[in-house]
């Protein structure tokens, strides 16, 4: 595994731990945040956004399905377990800097093979 996909799997390891302080030691300053729902720029901003997620839920599971590294980054192929109830299943693209922080996360809900 590459370097790329090592900080992609322990951001994703961190928050589904819900780790703030894990995440924000992973952020840039300027990361951008863009889902479905939401687009938040800067590391403040970020990790707000990032703790409303992980106060709106009681336990995360984060199934790595797929990872690809790419120029200036990597994607991963997500199945996500919420409350030990829902499943959504999600594409984030993240962008990295030269010193392996994340500067953008891209996510794209999508469906199951079920």
């Amino acid at each position: 595994m590459t370097a790329k996909l090592d900080l992609v799997r322990a951001y994703l390891a961190a928050y589904a731990a819900r780790d703030l302080t894990a995440v924000d030691a992973m952020f840039a300053d300027a990361i951008t945040l863009r889902d479905w729902n939401i687009r938040v720029v800067g590391k403040a901003a970020a990790l707000e956004e990032t703790r409303k997620n992980f106060d709106s839920v009681e336990s995360l599971s984060i199934e790595v399905l797929a990872a690809y590294e790419r120029d200036g980054g990597a994607a991963a192929e997500l199945k996500i377990g919420i409350n030990g109830r829902d499943t959504i299943y999600v594409v984030d693209v993240f962008d990295l800097d030269a010193d392996g922080r994340i500067t953008a996360i891209r996510a794209y809900i999508g469906r199951g093979d079920e």
